[in-house]
């Protein structure tokens, strides 16, 4: 046997490219790994829930009435001031009444006059009859008479006629409070000259409030099958103020409107509140949280999805760990859920955080969360 012996220059290199491989082999090892994220895989989860939605609203007072002049004259006297309560039949407003009560009287000097002239043709009738009894004079003058007697007796309902329309309008410059209320701005002050139709003030009747909202016609739906699910119709609402506040007192819906706006595609709802503290005025706004329950579910968290081009996604897990974009619709939003109207189906898996780090085929190491425990924990934060 021949044994060739490699110079000590020669051993050098080759331990050298042997070390370099199994350098190359052990990195390239390392990278393999390392292209192999670990991440949170969740499942879908299909569930009841209760779905509360908020709307804006238009807040109005069970009564709010235009107080308006109906008589033209001077604003002789103002017995409110802005933002006072007053009861039903309290004085508001006293106009100049001079001219009214001058027409008051010559109405009534008509009538009077009216009166004696039928009580003369009265008399002239009772005096005919007599004559044509006695055959004195013709038929002909007692029907005379008897026609004069007609047309006085006429000429009295018009002189009474004219006088309750006289007075009439003596009593509109006296304006009192059309029901139990608040006043509102009063823009004249004593002294201004009102023409017959003037605005004087507003009164609101704020003792409970109106809340008119809009929803979409899903929304309605899903609403209305709620009802047959239990007693809900009458279920207590919740107004959300302003300034991001609950309001004290629950209210509830009292009516829907007949059809869908043509524009928007939504219908309307009106909801009772009380307001015992008048807290609530006219012309407010808030949001009204509507209560609804919805069965069956598909739920996922809004922290496991991605957005591109106006179109939402998650990373769905396939049975050997590779992950695909997949799309859906979302619908509304519980706690820090979205509910799925379209895309996913019970029981598949997603990634449910790290979407940043892989891309679409990748594979995955998952670490299985327990979905309810999230979904709980979420709910409680919410």
């Amino acid at each position: 046997m021949h044994i060739t012996l490699l110079k000590p220059t020669h051993l050098l290199i080759v331990a050298t490219a042997v070390l370099f491989l199994f350098s190359c082999s052990a990195r390239r090892g390392k990278e393999e790994s390392a292209s192999v994220p670990e991440l949170p895989v969740i499942e879908v989860v299909v569930k009841d829930t209760t779905l509360n939605s908020e709307y804006v609203s238009d807040i109005q007072a069970l009564k709010n009435v235009e107080i308006r002049a109906r008589v033209g004259g001077f604003l002789e006297k103002i017995f409110v001031d802005e933002g006072n309560e007053v009861k039903k039949g309290q004085p508001l407003f006293q106009l100049n009444d001079q001219e009214l009560k001058t027409e008051v009287a010559r109405a009534k000097a008509n009538v009077s006059s009216a009166m004696a002239d039928a009580k003369a043709a009265e008399l002239e009738v009772d005096r005919t009859r007599i004559l044509v009894e006695k055959n004195i004079i013709s038929k002909t003058e007692y029907e005379l008479a008897s026609a004069k007697l007609k047309a006085a007796k006429a000429k009295i309902e018009e002189a009474l006629t004219t006088q309750k329309s006289a007075e009439t309008k003596l009593s509109y410059t006296y304006i009192s409070a059309p029901f139990d209320g608040i006043i509102d701005r009063i823009p004249l002050k004593i002294g201004s000259l009102i023409d017959p139709g003037a605005l004087l003030t507003t009164i609101s009747d704020i003792n409970q409030i109106y809340a008119y909202f809009h929803i979409s016609e899903n929304e309605y739906l899903r609403f209305k099958k709620s009802l047959t699910k239990g007693p809900q119709e009458n279920k207590p609402l919740q107004l959300i103020l302003a300034d991001g506040s609950e309001y004290a007192y629950p209210g509830k819906i009292e009516t829907i409107d007949g059809e869908f706006n043509d524009n928007t595609g939504a219908i309307a709802f009106r909801a009772r509140f009380p307001n015992p503290n008048k807290l609530l005025k006219h012309g407010a706004t808030g949001k009204v949280r509507l209560t609804s329950a919805v069965e069956n579910a598909i739920l996922i968290p809004q922290r496991s999805t991605f957005e591109i081009q106006d179109k939402n996604y998650v990373f769905v897990v396939d049975g050997k760990n590779k992950v695909t974009m997949r799309a859906f619709r979302p619908g509304q939003r519980v706690a820090q859920f979205y509910i799925v109207e379209q895309g996913l189906k019970p029981g598949e898996k997603f990634v449910y955080e790290g979407m940043q780090s892989i891309r679409q085929g990748d594979m995955i190491t998952p670490r299985f969360l327990n979905t309810d425990s999230l979904m709980k924990t979420a709910i409680e934060q919410y």
